[in-house]
């Protein structure tokens, strides 16, 4: 489904920025906070998942760990 929103100029710069932080669309970021606050996804149980991705002992675990998260929620929750 497609949905239009018209948004105040700054909160859609605000979006993009985030977006881009997290290195995901803004149209998924969006779609992540409505869920959010919908109650459709918990924070915490997002968190602990991830936690649970990375293997104990992996040398490399603590390089691009930001893509490797990015990677594997895309996987876990494909928008």
């Amino acid at each position: 489904m497609t949905l239009s929103v018209q948004i105040d100029p700054l909160l859609e710069t605000r979006v993009e920025e985030e977006a881009r932080r997290l290195g995901v669309s803004p149209s998924d970021f969006v779609q992540d906070v409505l869920e959010q606050a919908l109650g459709l996804k918990s924070p915490a149980d997002i968190y602990r998942r991830v936690c649970s991705f990375t293997p104990m002992g992996d040398p490399d675990a603590s390089e691009n760990v930001a893509d490797k998260v990015t990677a594997r929620l895309r996987a876990h929750y494909p928008g």
